[in-house]
């Protein structure tokens, strides 16, 4: 277990959080967040790679260091050309669509048990991710998770941006309606660039978890108000 996957005893919080507006609305990241990722990520870039018969070993620094980013934003980065931004896409989709089909994708521990408490809390819960639908839609199948949650995200659903930007959190508010103030939003993710996601939206909780790619100094870096062992801690927190 890497440093950045060992849980906290307690959820550390960051100064100045004491008297927020109600949590109302939550949107959660998948992959390392809710979902384990368990290196997938890296295998299907790695296909994609050799599928445009590149070296994939060159190219996963910037992989890891751009987890919780649009993927096919991070393509059009490690390959310039749309075109074959677009080809290496495809192939990482069809690549993480085999390998969910293996069964190799599974909740988090506790991590459902969290959406439904978190929902009978009264909050409304939204997922969001940085694949394409297709993608979404598997994950969400192989786990049970379809009727789980109102509403999942990604990129395409908020006009095709994702993480950094705001538009998925925002579009999760539009969307539900769930809350009055994006001062009532719950941003919770693994990665810096979920932190700098709920920081760009004015969630009033941006919170970082130790299951997935980024470690503590880079979540409270972009912006965390909180950093937790896992998302299982995120109800009492926010109770």
């Amino acid at each position: 277990m890497t440093s950045s996957q060992q849980g906290s005893p307690h959820p550390q919080e960051c100064p100045g959080q004491q008297n927020k507006p109600p949590s109302r609305l939550v949107v959660l990241d998948m992959a390392g967040t809710t979902v384990a990722d368990g290196g997938l990520v890296e295998s299907a870039f790695a296909a994609a790679a050799r599928h445009l018969g590149a070296d994939p070993d060159s190219m996963l620094d910037y992989v890891r260091a751009t987890m919780g980013e649009s993927k096919i934003s991070v393509f059009r980065q490690l390959f310039g050309e749309e075109a074959r931004a677009q080809e290496a896409n495809k192939a990482f989709e069809a690549a993480y669509a085999e390998l969910v089909d293996g069964g190799r994708v599974a909740a988090l521990p506790g991590a459902r048990e969290t959406i439904e408490e978190l929902t009978s809390q009264g909050r409304t819960v939204v997922l969001t991710t940085g694949f394409a639908r297709p993608t979404q839609d598997a994950i969400l199948a192989a786990l049970g998770w379809r009727d789980l949650v109102p509403l999942t995200l990604c990129p395409a659903d908020a006009g095709g941006r994702g993480r950094p930007y705001p538009d998925m959190v925002l579009t999760a508010l539009l969307r539900t309606a769930a809350a009055d103030d994006v001062r009532e939003i719950v941003v919770v993710g693994d990665t810096s660039y979920d932190m700098l996601s709920g920081v760009r939206a004015g969630a009033g909780v941006v919170a970082g978890v130790l299951t997935g790619a980024h470690d503590a100094d880079a979540l409270r870096a972009a912006g965390a108000t909180h950093v937790l062992g896992s998302v299982a801690e995120l109800p009492g927190v926010l109770a």
